[in-house]
């Protein structure tokens, strides 16, 4: 079994982001599973914080999740062209300790998607988590490009994505990160 995290970068209720990784976890391929987090619960960093305190529970489980996974999905919003702040903090937390980064980070596949209201999808944002990716040492599946655009239309008040076009190049989109995951494994 191929184990998928699926991380939704908003907080917010009716998330497209989440919306998205909810319609994917329902066309991965057989043999995969895939596991949706949000960003609840993870404070603004604080190197204060962190030395007083240490790690808070919900970014050590977040960090757990990352590195007990096959691969790694960002579903990544774009906030003014950019990664939105709390989807950078909270990957920023999972990083800390330093000395932990490899065992987090280091050669996990991850792949980025992301749904918004705009016409460009989330474009900026996806290439806006490149350095950041590859600071961390992992390894981005190029493979495939997954960009909502107009996303207020595209899921209905329960969230399912109506468009056939586009649910089919979700499907597209999963089985060339599982396969690429599947051959890196392999």
């Amino acid at each position: 079994m191929t184990r998928l995290l699926g991380i939704s970068g908003s907080l917010r209720t009716g998330s497209f982001n989440t919306a998205l990784l909810r319609n994917a976890a329902g066309l991965v391929p057989e043999g995969v599973s895939l596991e949706i987090r949000t960003l609840h619960g993870i404070p603004l960093y604080d190197a204060d914080a962190e030395a007083a305190s240490g790690l808070p529970d919900a970014v050590v489980d977040l960090k757990e999740a990352i590195a007990s996974a096959d691969g790694v999905i960002l579903a990544t919003p774009e906030y003014n062209n950019g990664i939105p702040g709390v989807f950078k903090n909270a990957v920023d937390w999972a990083s800390r300790p330093p000395g932990d980064i490899a065992r987090v980070f280091g050669g996990r596949p991850f792949a980025i998607l992301g749904a918004s209201p705009g016409g460009f999808g989330t474009l900026l944002a996806q290439n806006d988590w490149l350095p950041v990716l590859r600071t961390l040492g992992a390894t981005l599946w190029t493979g495939g490009r997954m960009l909502v655009s107009r996303a207020s239309g595209m899921f209905d008040e329960n969230g399912a994505m109506g468009d056939p076009a586009v649910r089919n190049q979700l499907a597209t989109f999963l089985a060339g990160y599982t396969d690429f995951i599947r051959q890196k494994d392999g």
